[in-house]
């Protein structure tokens, strides 16, 4: 299966979760432009993506010297949530540490809803046990509680914690998850990203504009990666699982390439850090 593009929208949420963030939250469309003609996306492109982030509520416009943006205040909780599943989860769970079990129920006449509830438990990690019954990793009990709040879907679900006292756990997660599907789009990354790994770590120096146009692209692709796959006990995970050597092309990849690429968008942009 080929990779498809990534989304110039998906490619802005990007700039602005990694860097603009962090070095004041607002960037002027102007210098957005410029940096996103570096990852192959032209000036129409931009404008048309930015003005659908802006009806989506994910940017609110702002004058300064110029035309800018910056990421609307309902979005920075969500971004937060999305820096702990890409970056605080690596590690598999413990099975000792337990599930979150959510059970729910929805009236016919609000059988729109249950499409929502499979898709937002779906994106969070969550796995089908059957009809209305669905089982993560407890440590994704908070982000589901705040997540399910946030779209007002959360007086459907019951949110329970414990064991798992199903037997065979093992054999059962394997029809829970699609681990054929999580797999290959490991294996997408990995095939994509580990010879360009490779390549960046015998770099005695890294060019800041090559750091750009690798990072935001790969962490786009990455990003996506830690919703579908909720971080399982290893002890319930195929023997040649292939999320541990994606894993390790990811934080290789981040530790050389973020700090260069950040002072990239500085200098383009002429942000500060942020309280700087």
């Amino acid at each position: 299966m080929a990779e498809s593009p990534a989304r110039p929208s998906s490619l802005i949420n990007t700039v602005y979760g990694a860097f603009v963030r962090g070095l004041g939250g607002w960037i002027s469309i102007a210098d957005l432009i410029v940096l996103m003609a570096e990852l192959g996306v032209d000036a129409p492109a931009v404008r048309s993506a930015i003005s659908r982030l802006k009806k989506r509520g994910t940017l609110t416009q702002e004058r300064r010297d110029g035309t800018g943006y910056r990421l609307s205040p309902p979005m920075e909780p969500i971004f937060d949530e999305g820096d702990r599943r890409i970056f605080g989860n690596l590690e598999p769970a413990r099975l000792q540490d337990g599930w979150v079990i959510a059970i729910f129920s929805v009236p016919e006449s609000e059988r729109a809803h249950r499409h929502q509830l499979r898709s937002r438990l779906t994106w969070l990690g969550f796995g089908n046990v059957s009809p209305g019954v669905w089982i993560a990793p407890a440590r994704l009990l908070e982000d589901a509680r705040q997540t399910l709040i946030r779209v007002e879907l959360a007086d459907y679900v019951h949110l329970f914690t414990g064991d798992a006292a199903f037997a065979h756990l093992g054999d059962a997660v394997g029809s829970w998850w699609d681990f054929d599907a999580i797999e290959e789009q490991y294996a997408l990354f990995t095939d994509r990203y580990g010879p360009i790994a490779a390549e960046f770590g015998r770099r005695p120096v890294i060019d800041t504009v090559d750091a750009f146009r690798t990072y935001v692209p790969m962490l786009t692709q990455w990003r996506r990666l830690p919703y579908l796959d909720p971080g399982l006990p290893a002890e319930l995970l195929p023997a040649d699982w292939n999320a541990v050597e994606a894993r390790k092309v990811f934080l290789d990849l981040h530790g050389l390439l973020v700090e260069p690429a950040k002072r990239h968008v500085q200098q383009v942009a002429g942000l500060a850090v942020h309280g700087v």
